[in-house]
């Protein structure tokens, strides 16, 4: 949204969409997560799947219907934000998939192994949870 935002007021370029134009590789740098603590997993996993459930939900519901977003985003964002949103989610969802594959773990591996935040891979059992 930021960006979006950016590029139409003149005062930002976009350099690189990775989902759309990035190497393959590359692709897998960026994606969107819903992240919980080991402790939550642990002992509330239905507290966890509940919040996964969640997520899907919104995510058909605004793939079927994007104007949806417009409803809700007058109540929490700037105008022109709001205004947005839709157009925003309509373009982006080809992109909303709640699933994490193995080769996006890969990706992330290595990228965070080549900017040094990470000595070795993280085994995907070990960032995925799978319920």
């Amino acid at each position: 949204m930021g960006a979006e935002v950016a590029v139409r007021n003149g005062i930002g370029t976009l350099v690189l969409d990775a989902r759309r134009e990035a190497p393959e590789p590359a692709k897998g740098y960026t994606f969107p997560a819903l992240v919980a603590t080991e402790e939550t997993i642990r002992n509330r996993p239905g507290v966890a799947l509940m919040a996964i459930k969640a997520v899907m939900s919104a995510q058909d519901a605004l793939r079927k219907n994007p104007a949806r977003a417009t409803e809700i985003g007058r109540k929490l964002f700037p105008p022109t934000e709001a205004g947005l949103i839709a157009e925003l989610i309509r373009r982006d969802a080809p992109f909303y998939d709640p699933t994490i594959s193995p080769q996006s773990v890969e990706a992330m591996n290595r990228f965070a192994q080549d900017i040094g935040l990470l000595s070795r891979p993280v085994p995907y059992e070990q960032v995925v949870w799978k319920n």
